[in-house]
């Protein structure tokens, strides 16, 4: 197939790439380098622009019998969002909106969003499965729920197939060691411990240990960049085949907490480094735990690296790797 990949210079859709080019489909990475980086795009067409420029879009449709979408181009902080909502409104709704009618003028009826376990908001129970009642705390997952939203509408509406896969904690790097993790800032767990571990970072933080959890740290699920691409692909699969849209949560199903992750870092890197601990942050759940049942089955999919220490170690060899070429 002839696949678009939105945001494909960035951490998820850098590995998209690969896996769907490994795979032998013709792969164009439309990215504005806001976030992220031209070196991480090694395979297909790169095409610089902003998901939200008509022009852009329609030069992209117009030159090649593009099948479907993947789109990973969304703002993700949680925190910023809060503080400028404006700009995650433009970008994760009216840009996605402006791409969607892209597609629609050139009749591509085929889209992969990149959704979020944030969606959820505070949970009522876990593990979150997809009945799960959905009411976000913050803008980001105001914005990722919309696009949902719209993509119903837009199915009833044109015919407009949509799979939306909602994350819970994205994490590890390509095994081959040639992509990984580079935000700026750094906002997730892992990279933030191996960077500590690594020396990049003063120390760790960790925000409250004093939760309703075996050792009072937060709990998280955790699935590997490589497993989330995997499921993609399945989705993509199966969503032609059916003709049909579809909404899964993705995850391992497995909850680890922020002491746990340490001690596997400490573990695969041999290293010890400074630990913080400091006041809880305002809006985070004590657990957060996917139920990837209904992905698992529907797709016929199973994640490959099931436990934290194969994680880690990914995330790790990626750490030693950048520090290497500084």
């Amino acid at each position: 197939m002839k696949i678009l990949v939105v945001g494909g210079a960035g951490y998820i859709g850098s590995h998209m790439v690969k896996q769907l080019a490994n795979a032998g489909n013709d792969v164009i990475t439309l990215d504005n380098l806001s976030y992220g980086y031209r070196d991480a795009v090694k395979y297909g067409e790169f095409v610089e622009g902003d998901l939200g420029d008509d022009k852009v879009l329609d030069s992209i449709f117009k030159n090649g019998d593009i099948d479907a979408v993947m789109h990973f181009a969304g703002f993700i902080q949680v925190g910023e969002s809060v503080v400028k909502p404006a700009m995650y409104y433009h970008n994760n709704v009216a840009s996605t909106l402006t791409l969607l009618d892209a597609m629609l003028r050139h009749e591509v009826k085929n889209f992969i969003f990149s959704s979020t376990a944030a969606i959820f908001g505070e949970p009522d129970y876990t593990p979150i499965d997809e009945r799960h009642n959905k009411q976000p705390i913050n803008p980001y997952g105001h914005t990722k729920l919309m696009i949902e939203q719209v993509l119903d509408d837009y199915d009833r509406a044109y015919g407009l197939r949509s799979t939306c896969l909602r994350y819970f904690n994205a994490a590890g790097a390509d095994p081959d060691g040639e992509l990984g993790e580079r935000h700026i800032p750094e906002t997730h767990l892992i990279p933030l411990i191996l960077q500590a571990a690594s020396g990049r970072r003063e120390d760790i933080k960790i925000f409250g240990d004093d939760y309703d959890t075996d050792d009072g740290t937060c709990v998280r699920d955790y699935i590997h960049i490589n497993d989330l691409c995997t499921a993609h692909s399945l989705a993509l699969q199966q969503m032609i085949k059916n003709d049909a849209s579809a909404r899964y949560n993705l995850g391992n199903g497995k909850g680890f907490s922020v002491k746990q992750v340490i001690d596997v870092a400490r573990a695969v890197s041999g290293a010890d480094f400074k630990v913080t601990i400091e006041p809880r942050r305002e809006g985070d759940p004590a657990v957060l735990v996917a139920d990837a049942t209904l992905a698992k089955q529907a797709l016929d999919w199973q994640p490959e690296f099931a436990n934290l220490d194969s994680i880690v170690k990914t995330a790790w060899d990626w750490e030693v790797n950048f520090l290497l070429k500084q």
